[in-house]
């Protein structure tokens, strides 16, 4: 057992949302004391890297409620339930800018909130890409920003891009497409 697992003793579900879950657990430490961990139950999501027909990144801009911003980001979607990763990056893919991927590499998994979340992300890399239809959800709204990757990775580096899983999958795409 390591050293610094901490064990749980209890768990409280303080909220249910229609895909969060609050918990509050009592856990015991390394040191054989107790303390409380607040944290949110996430099912899992996907985050796409897409590769326009152009070589251009498929970018988006929407609107983000919890900052009152609007964020630029990769396309990215929550699993549906015991739907895969992969199943999830090509709806949300089709979803979010209307294409199709031709070919879809796995990258990477990412949990970007650790202090407070169990969310895993998958980043897949979406190319061969095919012309569908956009079908956004009725309270999703964006505009898609085609970009060269040269300067999607400036706009990271410059602070335009401070959505964690847009930094690394397009850090990522620089890597695997050689720019």
């Amino acid at each position: 057992m390591s050293k610094l697992k901490e064990t749980q003793l209890s768990t409280k579900q303080v909220y249910s949302g229609s895909f969060l879950d609050v918990r509050k657990d009592e856990v015991e430490l390394p040191n054989g004391k107790t303390s409380t961990r607040e944290w949110i139950k996430h099912p899992g999501a996907a985050c796409i890297i897409p590769v326009l027909p152009d070589g251009k990144i498929a970018l988006i801009k929407q609107y983000r409620y919890p900052i009152q911003e609007e964020m630029i980001e990769l396309p990215a979607g929550k699993l549906d339930p015991s739907e895969t990763p992969e199943i999830c990056a090509r709806r949300e893919l089709e979803e979010e800018i209307g294409y199709a991927a031709g070919k879809l590499t796995f990258v990477c998994n990412i949990h970007p909130a650790i202090g407070f979340a169990s969310e895993k992300m998958w980043i897949y890399l979406a190319e061969e890409l095919i012309k569908t239809t956009e079908n956004t959800d009725p309270d999703e709204f964006l505009d898609l920003m085609p970009t060269h990757l040269d300067e999607a990775v400036k706009m990271v580096w410059d602070g335009k891009i401070t959505d964690v899983k847009t930094i690394i999958g397009l850090l990522w795409a620089e890597r695997l497409m050689h720019v």
